[in-house]
């Protein structure tokens, strides 16, 4: 099996930074697309950035110029720096990754980490 840990959530206040971090553990060949998403109270579910094996990246317009999606391949990890956080960015954060395993693709959600961005 695979599993995807997130880390680095919490209480920030507005204008502030945080940096969350995934590790991908498990049989696991290859991870092609990894990437965040959020979902607040009442809410759906939204990307919130991607990142491909090759380093493209792509943002919601809502975080563009304030987060920064990165990955280490050789430690099937991924993270999300966040910067200048606003209350609206409060919500549960999931880390997820498209693992290639005995030649096929699956995709794997981590558990979440809340983070909260209030004063």
């Amino acid at each position: 099996q695979v599993q995807l840990v997130e880390s680095g959530g919490g209480l920030v206040q507005p204008g502030g930074s945080l940096r969350l971090s995934c590790a991908a553990s498990g049989i696991i060949c290859s991870i092609n697309d990894m990437g965040w998403y959020r979902q607040a109270p009442g809410k759906e579910r939204e990307l919130v950035a991607g990142i491909t094996s090759g380093g493209r990246t792509n943002y919601a317009d809502s975080v563009k110029g304030r987060f920064t999606i990165s990955r280490d391949n050789d430690k099937n990890m991924v993270y999300l720096q966040m910067n200048s956080l606003k209350p609206e960015d409060t919500a549960v954060y999931y880390c997820n990754a498209d693992v290639v395993r005995i030649g096929r693709e699956y995709k794997y959600w981590g558990q979440g980490t809340q983070v909260t961005v209030s004063s």
